[in-house]
Formats: C-alpha cells, sequence, structure tokens
C-alpha cells in the first residue's frame, strides 16, 4: 500500500511531463503550418487565427492587395475543425485519453496526405486547390487545438502566443529566480519561432515537405502520448452500504 502512495505522486509528475513535451511539439507544428500558409499559400495563416483576422480586416480595408477569401476561408475552416474536435472529446475528461491519441494521430495524417497531395505540380499556382490546401491544413490545426486544450497543460495552448508572452513579461519575469525566464512559457514562444523557421527552409523543397514534416511530427506526439500517458481508469461508483 505505500509503495502505491509513492508510485502515484511520480506516475503524476511524469504524466504531467510527457503532456508537456507533448504539446511544446504540437506548437512547433505551429510554426511550420503557419509557415507554410503565409509563405506559400499566399499570407494566410492556418494556426494563428489572430493574425489571420488582422490580416483579414486589413485586406477587407483594401491595404496593399492583402488577401480576403484565404484567410476568411481559413478562420471558417480551423472553426468548424474546433467545433468537430469539442464533439469528439466532450465528456472525455482533461488529460490524455484514446480519443486525444486517434485524433492526434489522424490529423497527422490528414496533414501528411495533403502532403502528398502537393506533389503533384499542379497544385502550387492553382488557386482552387490553394484555398483546399488552406481549409483543409486550417481545419486540422482547429482539431489539433482542441485536442491540445483537454490536455490542460498550464501556459502551453500552441496556437496563441501573445498571452504566452504577456504572462512571460508580466508574471514570470516580474517574480524573478532562476525560472523567471527559463520556463515553458519561453520555451513555446522559441518553438514556435524556430517551426516557423523550419518550415520556411523546408519551403525551398516545395509545399510538401513541410506539411509531410509536421503531419509525421503530430502522429509521432499521439503515438508516444498513447505509449506513455495511458488514459485513467475509470472512477469506481460508490457502492451503498448494506
Amino acid at each position: 500500500m505505500r509503495n502505491a502512495d509513492r508510485t502515484a505522486p511520480q506516475r503524476a509528475h511524469r504524466a504531467e511531463r510527457v503532456a508537456l513535451v507533448a504539446t511544446l511539439a504540437l506548437t512547433f507544428v505551429t510554426g511550420i503550418v503557419d509557415a507554410v500558409g503565409f509563405v506559400g499559400l499566399d499570407r494566410v495563416f492556418v494556426g494563428n487565427m489572430t493574425g489571420n483576422i488582422v490580416v483579414l480586416g486589413m485586406g477587407v480595408a483594401g491595404a496593399d492587395r492583402l488577401p480576403v477569401l484565404g484567410p476568411a476561408v481559413a478562420l471558417c475552416a480551423f472553426a468548424a475543425g474546433a467545433f468537430l474536435g469539442g464533439l469528439l472529446l466532450r465528456g472525455r475528461g482533461k488529460g490524455w485519453n484514446p480519443v486525444v491519441s486517434v485524433v492526434l494521430g489522424s490529423c497527422g495524417c490528414l496533414l501528411m496526405l495533403l502532403g502528398g497531395c502537393c506533389l503533384v505540380p499542379a497544385v502550387e499556382g492553382h488557386r482552387a486547390l490553394e484555398l483546399t490546401a488552406v481549409s483543409v491544413t486550417a481545419g486540422v490545426m482547429g482539431v489539433q487545438a482542441a485536442a491540445a486544450r483537454s490536455l490542460a497543460v498550464r501556459d502551453v495552448t500552441t496556437v496563441v502566443v501573445t498571452s504566452t508572452l504577456t504572462a512571460l513579461a508580466s508574471e514570470s519575469i516580474t517574480r524573478g529566480g532562476r525560472h523567471s525566464l527559463l520556463n515553458r512559457r519561453l520555451g513555446a514562444i522559441l518553438l514556435i519561432f524556430s517551426g516557423a523557421v523550419f518550415g520556411v527552409l523546408l519551403l525551398e523543397l516545395g509545399l510538401a515537405v513541410p506539411l509531410f514534416a509536421a503531419g509525421a511530427l503530430t502522429a509521432a506526439t499521439a503515438c508516444v502520448g498513447h505509449t506513455m500517458l495511458p488514459p485513467q481508469p475509470p472512477a469506481r461508483e460508490p457502492t451503498c452500504p448494506r
């Protein structure tokens, strides 16, 4: 009994650490796909919807010929994906469960499939096909963001950097100490930055390569999480005293 009491906190700590690493990996994926969307698909964000709303507003105002249709499609697709993810995960509670594994694994497969489709030369430069790629990628990122929220990792949201940067500057740094800067908040910011750099570099090889890389990393995250974060056993219903 005492051994069980000792191992329970250790398992909980390990589960928290693995969930953190998984969420940070998905943050890196966001940087990759946003680089694909903005650089490779006519200045459209597919993961960061804050940027899309700003681009859409400026585009509606006619500023610098910014796109309107692409950001609008991405916003709708992301919202639809998040809605679908919410439906799939509703009632599952916080933390890892088999549905999270299936959802993230499916997201990874869709991104890799889309990358394979982008190997067709006619995709790049074809407006309708590019918009299809935008909608699929944004929809996948919406589902993925919903799955990441269900993991409930504090201070890491995979797609929102503004609030993370605010928390880092206003809370972490002001407290001082050893962890005032070197923490998960800074890690999330650096990872989405690194993902964007990595995505742009891979775009030199075509649209297919960064999409396939993002999908492979998402699928690997799902596999690792499913293996190392088994679902919690269902709580026992209280029995009536006899």
